[in-house]
Order: structure tokens, then sequence, then C-alpha cells
């Protein structure tokens, strides 16, 4: 396993990482342990949950599974994702409360990196970021991070922490994959200028670059290809760029699944590829697939196959 700084910040991430969001959702308790124990081994130490995933029960759910082993993880976790209408999830108040109930939760007195999970335009930068820095100083945080970030956003909190002397986003987590590149347009290069990580979510399209889903094929019962929002993936333009890609890996050795995490794992911008995993296998696997030695020449080849 690999491993690099998370932005500019003195954080050591696996370059796979591990998304939580399915503790407590799609996995029960008994699975969840078996998900973390099998990450653990197989040199993932980056976990990434949020207050909002499954209903608050991925934290509670790894608060139990890491003890003994908290020292052995990078935890990470998120506060203001959608709650109900006209909630200010960025304001003092809100982060406030959400980090105790994480805190509790999680059953440790400090997380590595909290991120505000959606931007919320009801509170100003300003006052996030200086919550977020008075819980660095209290020792409850060690590093902060955003997520959903456009590139504007990205540069205008990092003038409003340099300039008012604040804590600065290390990392940025949105969504990107071969199937979905608009972060390339503006914040990838944002991140890169400014010194933040970049934590991609989603990078297997929610499976349908595990090629699991073949054209004119109904995903499997329980997969998360069946809700409408990822349903939208599974179109003939991109069962077209499958087909590529699974081409120009035939003739190097690699799968599908390889190419795709390693495409994200191998450029300099990405600290931590963060993908889901629903049994101690599939977390096992993804770690061996997500690998950091494809080249500049191999980036661009694969970018081209599956365009912008």
């Amino acid at each position: 396993m690999d491993y690099r700084s998370l932005g500019n910040s003195g954080l050591r991430v696996s370059v796979a990482g591990l998304g939580c969001n399915n503790f407590g959702m799609r996995i029960d308790y008994d699975k969840t342990v078996e998900v973390i124990d099998a990450a653990i081994e197989s040199g993932i130490n980056f976990l990434d949950t949020a207050r909002m995933y499954g209903g608050g029960k991925s934290e509670e759910f790894m608060g139990k599974a890491l003890k003994g082993k908290r020292d052995q993880v990078i935890l990470a976790t998120k506060f203001g994702g959608p709650t109900k209408p006209n909630d200010a999830t960025g304001s003092r108040a809100h982060l406030m409360r959400s980090i105790e109930t994480s805190l509790r939760a999680l059953e440790t007195d400090y997380v590595d990196l909290l991120q505000l999970h959606y931007p919320d335009p009801a509170t100003p930068i300003d006052e996030t970021l200086s919550a977020l820095t008075d819980l660095v100083r209290q020792g409850k945080v060690r590093y902060i991070g955003c997520s959903n970030f456009t590139g504007y956003m990205v540069a205008d909190a990092h003038w409003v922490a340099k300039t008012r002397g604040l804590e600065p986003f290390v990392s940025v987590q949105n969504e990107w994959s071969l199937l979905n590149r608009s972060m390339e347009v503006e914040v990838t290069a944002a991140c890169a200028k400014f010194g933040a990580g970049v934590l991609p979510f989603f990078p297997l399209a929610s499976g349908v670059l595990t090629g699991k889903v073949r054209r004119g094929q109904t995903p499997p019962e329980g997969s998360r290809l069946n809700a409408s929002y990822f349903q939208s993936a599974l179109n003939d333009a991109n069962f077209d760029k499958l087909d590529r890609l699974e081409a120009w890996g035939a003739d190097r050795g690699r799968s599908l699944t390889e190419i795709a995490l390693s495409w994200l794992a191998s450029q300099t911008v990405v600290s931590s590829v963060i993908a889901g995993a629903t049994s101690a296998e599939q977390v096992k696997t993804n770690a061996s697939l997500t690998k950091t030695d494809l080249t500049p020449q191999d980036i661009a080849e694969i970018g081209e196959i599956v365009g912008k």
C-alpha cells in the first residue's frame, strides 16, 4: 500500500481509502467489523464516514468496531448533511452540536479530519472556518476539509483562511470517476494551487466501472445501481467507454476496476481514493487494485478513451 500526505497536512493516508456509507444502511454491525478489519489488514488507514450515514449508525458501528484500533486509522467524518429546510448546516451552532454527537458515537475524543459535507449558502464561510479553527485549537479536530465544493468555493475558502489567520481546508472530497469528470473543469486545478488533497468518491461510478452490469442487463438486486441517480450512468455511451477501456486494459493485463481506481490514484493531486465496500473480500480487492504506477502517458490515453 502506498501512502501520501493529505494535502498540506501532517497526515499520511493510504492511497486506497474506505468509504463507510454502507455501514448501518446496507450492512449490519458484524459485517461492518469484518470490512474494517479487512481494510486495516490490507494497509488501508483512511476511513471516511459522515454524521448522516446510516442515520448515524455508521459512526456508532465504527466507534465500537475501532475499540483498541483507533491509533491504526486516520478517522474522517463530516457535518452539515441535508437535515431539514432552512437549517444552516455550516453554522457555528450546528457544527458544535454535530461534532459532540459524532465524538460520542465514534467513542473518541478527536477526529483526524472533519469535513463540511455540503456548501451552505446560508452561512458565511468565515463563520464556518472560525468555528472549525476553534475545534482544532481545542484538540477535538486535527485537520479540516470540505466536500462538494466548486473551484471558486475552494479558492474563496483558502483566501478567507489565509487573510484571517484561520485553519485552511486541507482536502476536498468530490465525486470523480472516469464516467464523471466534471471536477476536472476547475476543482482539481484549485486544489493543486492551494494545496488541498483530493478525495474522490464514487470512483467506480457505484459499480458501473467494475463491469458487473453489462449492456442490456438489469442491476443485481440490492445494488445501488437500482436507484434512479445511479441508473442514469447505465447508457450506451458509457457502455461504449467500458468496451474501449477493457480493450486498452486487455493489452496491458489490467482489469476495468484496476484501471478506474489506478487512474485516479496515479494523479498527484489525489491523496486517497474512497471506495465503499460491503464485504471483506470487496475491500481487499479494492485495496489491491488501487495502484499508483500509471504513467502520465497512460493517464492521458485513458482520459482520451473516455473523453470529457
